[in-house]
């Protein structure tokens, strides 16, 4: 009873959460001055000739006021669109990539490494898997 109690407390955290993770803090010195790039928690599934659609966010300090450039690279084997895109300061934190998976992919498991580099300041990054499963 306690793991099943234990397991719900732990899925309605990552709902609310929104399933993301964060990698390092990039930007400035103090943690109000930074940013981190937000990316889905749990593994992403594409079926074999599909695509899938997740959210990436960057999470502003406080006082990080800067335009922060996205470079998206995934593993061979599948495709993320779009590969570079710019969020400058007064945009929404969110961005909308498309993960896809050719007919002819192998099943299994894939990475898609974000790094975000802002105006001035230090760059960060984060990753995230992707599954690749049979339609």
């Amino acid at each position: 009873m306690k793991t099943a109690s234990a397991f719900v407390t732990m899925l309605a955290l990552a709902v609310v959460s929104g399933c993301q993770s964060a990698g390092p803090r990039g930007g400035g010195v103090s943690r109000d001055e930074g940013f981190k790039i937000a990316v889905p928690t749990f593994e992403t599934a594409v079926k074999q000739g599909e695509l899938q659609t997740v959210v990436v966010s960057i999470q502003r300090g406080e006082y990080f006021k800067r335009d922060v450039k996205l470079q998206i690279k995934a593993s061979k084997g599948i495709g993320v669109d779009p590969t570079n895109i710019m969020v400058n300061a007064s945009d929404k934190p969110d961005v909308q990539l498309t993960v896809t998976a050719s007919k002819d992919a192998a099943l299994g498991d894939y990475r898609v490494y974000v790094t975000g580099t802002p105006a001035t300041g230090q760059p960060t990054s984060a990753e995230f898997k992707v599954k690749v499963v049979a339609p």
